[in-house]
């Protein structure tokens, strides 16, 4: 299943590697970056599996996401279930 990257699908490993060499330095250096390529490594060099290239990549590309936090938290149950014998 490809990935998307600012427009661009990265289907294979050889993709994926292009895309991370032509990043500019500063992001090129990034710690997320450098963990992604050292997963893709992993999996071309030594037959490792290829969801770790995919989870890296993935990771990398959503770095600066950061989830919406749901101040309630968990959402309340409104009532009880009622049970058989209680109607």
């Amino acid at each position: 299943m490809p990935i998307e990257a600012d427009g661009i699908k990265l289907v294979t490993l050889l993709e994926a590697g292009e895309y991370i060499a032509s990043l500019p330095k500063k992001e090129h250096d990034a710690r997320e970056w450098r963990s992604a390529m050292e997963a893709l490594l992993l999996v071309v060099e030594r037959g490792g599996p290829t969801m770790f290239a995919r989870i890296g990549i993935k990771r990398a590309l959503n770095r600066h996401y950061v989830p919406e936090l749901n101040p309630k938290g968990k959402e309340p149950h409104w009532g009880r279930r009622k049970l058989k014998r209680d109607q």
